[in-house]
C-alpha cells in the first residue's frame, strides 16, 4: 500500500504559506490606504465637483 502521509503535511504547509501571503497583501493594502486614503478621497471629490459643474452648465 502507498503511504501518502507526506502529501498531507505538504498541503498544510502550502495552506499556511498561502494565508501568510494573503495577510501580507492585506497589510500592504491597509498601509497604502492609511497613507493615501485622504488624497484619493480628495481627488474623487474634485472629480465629482467638476462633473457636477459640467452637468449644471449643460442645463
Amino acid at each position: 500500500m502507498l503511504n501518502f502521509g507526506w502529501l498531507k503535511r505538504n498541503k498544510g504547509q502550502g495552506m499556511v504559506e498561502y494565508i501568510l501571503i494573503v495577510a501580507v497583501v492585506v497589510g500592504i493594502v491597509f498601509a497604502a490606504y492609511k497613507l493615501m486614503g485622504g488624497s484619493v478621497k480628495e481627488q474623487f471629490g474634485k472629480a465629482q465637483t467638476t462633473i457636477e459643474n459640467a452637468d449644471a452648465e449643460k442645463k
